[in-house]
């Protein structure tokens, strides 16, 4: 049984994943398509892929089921909330090991996407000798930014994305990051003024590069230095806090998704529960009354 945190919670995602598995049969479900990213979401039963290899990483988490395949001269199992990793040009193949079947989530990443995430004058590419192990945090991290597949990524969540693959692999492969130099304290609060005016936009890479001086990466890791949070995860807590204050005003749920740039209703609570611990509706009841309340108890 794999370690972490969340073991309920990813069982509950296998049983879904697998009564899915039942009622639709086999199948891959790809998200939209970004530059050097794929994304899928799996559904099997019994041997699927024969020998084959990418040019890319396949970095990605099990999620129900026993997942097998062979790796480098070796038989590898995955079991649910475990994260799996594949080398570019390295060749497997992959399946189901049980006749319950199998439910994946999968990131293929480009290898100089990846480089660049690392940054400049590191190690090169980083190479995980174990392509099946135990990280809670890497794997949280895999499956937030993955998200519901029928939605797309803003640049920003994918930027965030590959930095923070990037440093859970080199960490697997023990390479020592590039220490970041002088912090670039004058470029990052150009892009925080820029997020901050900008929150119910979708900020483009090339909007805040621009602004900034500095390319995408770069700027993540600065910003995450200066500030504690990515350039993504900062624009994201501004459009909450606009929902939060929309709601407490009584808007409508759906019309304040549209307004702060989420997708629809869905992708606000989700985030929205992850930010405050409560959903946009118990804020909504809880909050309803507040005017009432004597200040001291505010």
């Amino acid at each position: 049984m794999p370690s972490g945190d969340r073991p309920h919670a990813l069982e509950r995602q296998a049983f879904h994943g697998l009564e899915r598995l039942c009622e639709s049969a086999e199948s891959i479900r790809t998200a939209p398509a970004l530059p050097g990213i794929e994304r899928i979401e799996a559904y099997f039963q019994g041997r699927v892929f024969e020998l084959h290899r990418h040019d890319t990483y396949a970095v990605g988490v099990t999620l129900g089921g026993v997942q097998t395949f062979q790796y480098r001269g070796a038989s590898r199992v995955s079991l649910p909330g475990q994260v799996i990793v594949l080398h570019p040009d390295e060749v497997h193949d992959g399946g189901a090991g049980t006749e319950a079947g199998l439910h994946y989530r999968m990131i293929y990443l480009e290898p100089s996407l990846l480089l660049r995430g690392l940054g400049e004058g590191g190690a090169g590419l980083p190479f995980v000798h174990q392509p099946v192990f135990d990280d809670p945090e890497l794997r949280d991290e895999i499956l937030s930014l993955l998200g519901p597949l029928d939605q797309g990524l803003e640049d920003l969540a994918a930027d965030d994305l590959v930095a923070r693959i990037a440093r859970g692999l080199a960490r697997h492969a023990g390479q020592p990051l590039k220490p970041l130099g002088p912090l670039a304290l004058r470029q990052v609060e150009r892009a925080r003024d820029y997020l901050e005016a900008h929150a119910l936009e979708a900020v483009r890479s090339e909007e805040l590069e621009d602004v900034a001086g500095l390319d995408r990466f770069t700027l993540y890791r600065h910003f995450r230095r200066a500030f504690a949070t990515s350039p993504h995860r900062f624009l994201l807590m501004r459009r909450l806090g606009q929902a939060r204050t929309m709601i407490e005003a009584g808007e409508p749920l759906a019309e304040i998704a549209a307004a702060t740039g989420f997708a629809d209703q869905s992708h606000l609570t989700r985030h929205f529960k992850k930010a405050f611990g409560l959903t946009p509706g118990r804020w909504a009841d809880l909050t309803a009354g507040s005017a009432d309340v004597p200040p001291t108890l505010k």
